[in-house]
C-alpha cells in the first residue's frame, strides 16, 4: 500500500495530525503577512480574508494532503498550488520566489513546534532534527529549491530570529490582520469563537511582530494566556487519539471526496 511520502510511524505525522495545532493558524497567517511581499500578494491576488474558512480548507488540504495522503495525492494537491502561485506575480513580487515559500514555512514550523512543545512536551532533539527537516518537504513540494531550506534547526534559529527582527509590517498586513481578527460574514455557530481565537493568535505572536501590526497586549494577557495553555497542557493530552486527530481526518477526507468527483483539489464547494 502507498503510504505517501512518509511513513506513519515519521516524526512528522505524529506532530503535524495534532488537532491542537489549528489553534495556531491565525498566528501562522499573521506573520506570513508581515512580511510586505506576502501581504501585498494577497491584497492583490485572494479574498481569503474575507474567507477565512475557506482559506483554511485550502491550507489544510495542502498539509494533510501532502504529509498524510499517497504520492499522487500528494502530487496533485502540490500541482494545484503551484499552478495557483504561477499566477501570484506583482510589482516586487511572486509567489514563486524562494526566500517567500521559506517564510511561510517557516511560520508553520514555528507555530507547530510552539504549540506542540507548550502543550505535549518537547521533542527529544533527535527527533526534533528530523520533524525540521520533514517539515521542508512543505515548501519543497511546490518548487522551493531544498538548498533553500536552512539547514538545521540552529542555522533556522538564526534565519528566524532574522526575520522577525526585521521584518516591517506595512499597511497592507494590517489591513488584512484587521479583516482576519475581526470577520465578518461566519456562521452564526461560530462567532462565539472568534474572541478567543482573536486573544490567542496576538498573544502567540512574538512581540515585534505583534506591535508591528498595533495589536494591543499587557502582562495581565500574557498571564491569562499562561493559563489557559497550561489548563489546555492538562486536558488536551489525556483525549482520545480519535479525537486529537479529528481535524486531520476530516480535511484528508474533504480533500480526497472533492479528488474523487475530479473537480479542483483546491475548489471552495
Amino acid at each position: 500500500m502507498d503510504e505517501g511520502l512518509f511513513e506513519d510511524s515519521a516524526v512528522i505525522r505524529r506532530v503535524a495530525g495534532e488537532g491542537l495545532l489549528l489553534a495556531g493558524g491565525g498566528r501562522a497567517t499573521l506573520l506570513q503577512i508581515a512580511h510586505p511581499a506576502v501581504a501585498q500578494g494577497v491584497l492583490d491576488h485572494s479574498s481569503f480574508a474575507d474567507r477565512p474558512l475557506d482559506r483554511l480548507r485550502t491550507t489544510m488540504s495542502y498539509v494533510y494532503g501532502v504529509l498524510y495522503g499517497t504520492r499522487a495525492e500528494a502530487q496533485t494537491i502540490s500541482r494545484a498550488v503551484a499552478a495557483m502561485h504561477s499566477k501570484v506575480t506583482g510589482p516586487g513580487y511572486t509567489a514563486n520566489d524562494p526566500a517567500l515559500q521559506v517564510w511561510v514555512n517557516a511560520t508553520l514550523f514555528d507555530t507547530a513546534m510552539l504549540l506542540y512543545e507548550r502543550v505535549l512536551g518537547p521533542l527529544p532533539p533527535a527527533e526534533a532534527d528530523v520533524c525540521y527537516q520533514q517539515y521542508s518537504v512543505l515548501a519543497t513540494a511546490i518548487g522551493c529549491p531544498e538548498s533553500a531550506w536552512p539547514a538545521d534547526r540552529a542555522a533556522f534559529s538564526a534565519y528566524w530570529d532574522h526575520m522577525i527582527a526585521t521584518i516591517e509590517v506595512n499597511d497592507s498586513g494590517r489591513r488584512i490582520a484587521n479583516t482576519l481578527l475581526w470577520p465578518e460574514g461566519l456562521p452564526v455557530a461560530l462567532r462565539p469563537a472568534v474572541p478567543l481565537n482573536r486573544f490567542v493568535t496576538v498573544g502567540l505572536l512574538p512581540a515585534p511582530i505583534r506591535d508591528g501590526f498595533g495589536l494591543p497586549w499587557s502582562p495581565r494577557r500574557e498571564k491569562l494566556l499562561d493559563r489557559v495553555l497550561s489548563g489546555t497542557a492538562a486536558v488536551y493530552p489525556r483525549l482520545p487519539g480519535r479525537v486529537r486527530y479529528a481535524p486531520k481526518d476530516f480535511y484528508l477526507r474533504d480533500y480526497r471526496k472533492r479528488l474523487s468527483r475530479r473537480r479542483n483539489p483546491l475548489a471552495s464547494r
